[in-house]
Formats: structure tokens, sequence, C-alpha cells
């Protein structure tokens, strides 16, 4: 009888995907559910995941000139009706304000009391308070471009939540720009997607198309959104950032106008982009296994761990000598930037403390004991490869040549889930094997399914709401890079041209 390999993640991925991703969270000791219904705790082993996040989008975005500002948590309710496009797509989701203190009634109760003349919307965007900042800081073409990110929070109130993926409050960052000529905003627009995607793939190891949303799918008040598109390990999509050229809706909306150069009073172009804490769902999703997370190295919270092992108590001084040491070596080293992050774990807890790093993904595990000491060498153990594979290296090849192997582990975490994002991609032109592409083997398991479909669309919002409708499939996006030549529409056969289908969170 074959012996089946021990998990630390119960159940697996196969067994049930959405449970795993629940389960995996909990086992790193990144989130927990808060007693706010649909809010997050992120602890610290998530956050530190974020601020890395954080650090590399903020250099990216200060590279083409964008400086970072902060708007009020609180927008008024009349800001948000300006834009009616953009009111009717978050209406259903605002948490609205609309008392500002609290008193207590004749049982003791605290009430709410105090109601505001006009209510405020907890920021779900902040397109609206932008834009009327703008209007008053605009008036000649010589301030303009305007090239502002925002980092904080939002409030969206979902019905249906999942930590990290779709929260009521989830941390994000915003960008808001303003400038003289549609050319501009638009270049801008493609350009915050290029970052968008080079932080995906250069620093999350996850690969992504890059493409625009149907009008359908189209950021509430844009003229055209763009996205990247990732495939997590249940070939589901996930939408990892977005990019929105706004025209002049809402510099119409708030009277952002500026006088040209020729002395004519015209209307700004404006864009917003944005990029959330989903990313480290993201994260888990494509690069997770059935032990847990595994973190690519140039995110991670922290590059290696090292863990003292003692047999026998006259060993331990010397073991943790040769372990302090080793850390100080390793922390005046170098990665991408950025000093390297170490860990010490000297604790007793037998082979428990190995599996909760595996467990939280840390790249590398290093063992030492009375051995390593002797013999000047270290046991290293890597996250994306099975753990029970280590090996033995010299302690100075270990130190100087670290660098090169979290760089290993980041390229084999992209080209794995690159391999896979390919073997479950397809292109499908005939209806019934569209449908049959996307219709579940296992009834228990409706998650699992096909993948992404590069498939033809008429352009026709009636084709698009069909195919959602009948199988919960949306079009991902339409490829920047797209194939030449028409492609018939799954949905009704008449020319149109090649999109990408998915299954999305």
């Amino acid at each position: 009888m074959t012996k089946q390999p021990k998990h630390a993640i119960s159940p697996t991925r196969s067994d049930d995907y959405p449970e795993w991703y629940q389960q995996v969270i909990k086992a790193s000791d990144m989130a927990e559910r808060s007693p706010v219904r649909g809010c997050m705790v992120i602890k610290p082993w998530g956050y530190a995941l974020w601020e890395n996040i954080m650090q590399a989008m903020d250099a990216m975005f200060k590279e083409t000139g964008v400086k970072n500002a902060y708007f009020p948590l609180f927008i008024p309710l009349s800001f948000m009706q300006k834009e009616a496009d953009h009111v009717e797509g978050f209406a259903k989701e605002c948490a609205v304000v609309t008392h500002h203190r609290l008193e207590k009634d004749d049982t003791g109760a605290l009430v709410p009391s105090g109601r505001l003349a006009e209510p405020l919307v907890v920021r779900p965007t902040s397109e609206t308070i932008i834009a009327d900042a703008f209007s008053k800081w605009i008036g000649s073409y010589r301030d303009l471009p305007i090239l502002l990110n925002q980092w904080g929070n939002v409030v969206r109130w979902e019905m249906r939540t999942r930590i990290f993926l779709r929260t009521s409050e989830f941390l994000w960052q915003e960008g808001h720009t303003a400038h003289a000529t549609q050319a501009e905003a638009l270049e801008r627009t493609r350009l915050m997607l290029d970052i968008y995607a080079r932080l995906a793939e250069e620093v999350l190891a996850m690969p992504v198309i890059k493409g625009a949303k149907t009008p359908a799918e189209r950021f509430p008040g844009a003229v055209d959104t763009l996205c990247i598109e990732a495939m997590m390990q249940d070939c589901k999509a996930l939408q990892a950032g977005t990019s929105h050229f706004l025209g002049q809706n809402f510099a119409r909306a708030s009277q952002i106008k500026f006088q040209t150069a020729d002395e004519k009073e015209e209307y700004a172009w404006t864009t917003s982009w944005g990029a959330s804490t989903r990313l480290i769902g993201g994260v888990i999703m494509t690069h997770g296994d059935d032990d847990g997370i595994i973190l690519p190295p140039r995110a991670a919270s922290a590059h290696v761990v090292l863990l003292p092992i003692f047999k026998k108590e006259e060993e331990r001084q010397a073991v943790m000598d040769y372990t302090e040491q080793l850390a100080r070596e390793l922390r005046r080293q170098r990665y991408h930037d950025r000093a390297l992050v170490v860990e010490v774990d000297p604790r007793e807890i037998g082979g428990a403390r190995g599996w909760e790093w595996i467990k939280k993904g840390i790249p590398l595990r290093v063992e030492i004991g009375a051995r390593e000491v002797k013999e000047h060498t270290v046991f290293v153990g890597r996250r994306d490869q099975a753990h029970q594979m280590r090996s033995s290296l010299k302690r100075e090849a270990f130190v100087t040549e670290i660098a090169g192997i979290l760089d290993d582990i980041q390229s084999a975490l992209f080209e794995r889930a690159a391999v896979f994002r390919r073997e479950h991609s397809v292109e499908i032109g005939e209806r019934a094997d569209f449908y049959d592409y996307f219709t579940p083997r296992n009834l228990d398991k409706p998650e699992i399914h096909g993948g992404f479909a590069f498939s033809g669309w008429c352009g026709e919002p009636a084709c698009e709401a069909k195919i959602k409708e009948d199988l919960t499939v949306t079009i991902r996006c339409i490829p920047s890079e797209a194939a030449e030549g028409p492609a018939a529409c799954i949905a009704c056969g008449r020319p149109g041209r090649r999109v990408v289908y998915a299954k999305a969170y």
C-alpha cells in the first residue's frame, strides 16, 4: 500500500479549494476575521507582506513623477451625486454616516444623536472628493499635470466576504491625475497599468494578462478601464489591478477647468488607478500548496529563518553563538534594494517549529546543530521544494550566495505559475466546446472548471450577458496583445474580436 504524503493544510486544494484558502491564512497567521462584519485584522506576518508590496509600488510610482497625498475618509453625499454613473455603480456598497455622537436613552443604552446636516459617505473610492480639490488647484495649463497617489483604506459594504479577496474594508492605493490633453491622460492610464503588471510579475511572481474591460465591466464613470488578470490555482481569474481613463466626465461634474496657452477655457482630462490587499490573496492562490503559503522572496515578510537545534544542553551556547553570528552576517546582505530580513527561532518545540515556518511560507529555512557548528556549514530547506529536500552548504558560501538562491526561488515560482496558466488556457471557437469547458465535471465542486478561454465576442452586451447568465463566466479583458484576425462570437456566431473568458473572484 502506497503511503500518502503528509500535508500541513486540511482540506487540500483538490478536496475543497475555498476552505483550503481560509485554512492557509489561518495556518500562516497572516490575518483573521474581526468582530466587525466583513472586516479583517491583518496580523504582523500579513502586514509585513503588504508593507513590502507598498514599498515596491511606491517606488515605481515615484519614478514616474507621482507624489503622495491624503484626502478625507468621509465624502459629502452631494459629491457622490455629481457623477451619475459613478454614484449608481457604488450606491449599493456605500456605508453612510448620518449622526455625529452617541447619547444614552431612558434605558441607559447608547443611541445615535446629533443628525448631520448632510450625510457623509465613507469613501468607497475618492474620485469625487479629489476632483473637487483639483477644481480649486487648477487654473492654468501651467498647473498641469497633477500626479497624486493616496495610501489608505476604503469601505464597500460587501454581501459575501473572503479575507483579502473581498472585505467590507480593505487597504489600497488609489492614484489620481489631471492632464491638459486626452493623449497625456491616455498615456498615463497605460503607464500605470504597465507598473501594475511589472509589480505582479517581477515582485509577486504572478503572470498576468493586460487588457481592457468591456463597457459592462468598466469602473463606474470611466470612459475606459484597463486591467491585469491573473489565474489562480482553481483556474479562476483574479483582477489584480486597474487603471481608468476618466475622460472629462469627472472634470465636467466637478468643474475642473483650466486656461490653455492660447487663453481658451477647457476641461481637464483625468485618470485614476488602484491596487489593494487583494494582491495578498493573489499571492496565496498563485503560489500556495497543501503545506501552506509560499512567499515570493522579493515580497516576502522575511527571507530566512534560522532554527538552532540542541540535542544536549552543553551544545546550546555554541549553537546559539554560531546562529547569532550567522544572523548578523546575513542581515548585512542586501536583496533587491532592501536589507535581508532574518528570523531566529530558538523555541524548543520539536518538529512543530519547522512546520510552522513551512506554513508561513518563508523562502529559506536553515537548521543549525552541533554538526553544523563543527563543520562550519548550514542545513538549508527551500520552501519552493518539497520540505524533505534539504542540503548542506558551507556557511561562507551560503552567506555569499543567498541572494542568488532567493532569485532562483523567485524565478521558479513565476515559471511554475506561467506553466500552470498555459496548461489551463485554450483557444475555443465552437459554442458547444465553450459550454463544455466551463461546465463542472463534479457538481459537488463547482469551483473546479476549465480555466481561461480565448474566444470571440461580437461586442453586443446581450451576448456578454447571456454567457454570464448561463455559466457565471465573464469577459475578463480584451487582451492588449490580441491575436490577429477576426473571431466569431461564441454566443451568436457573428464576427467579433478575441477576448479572455473566465470565472472570476
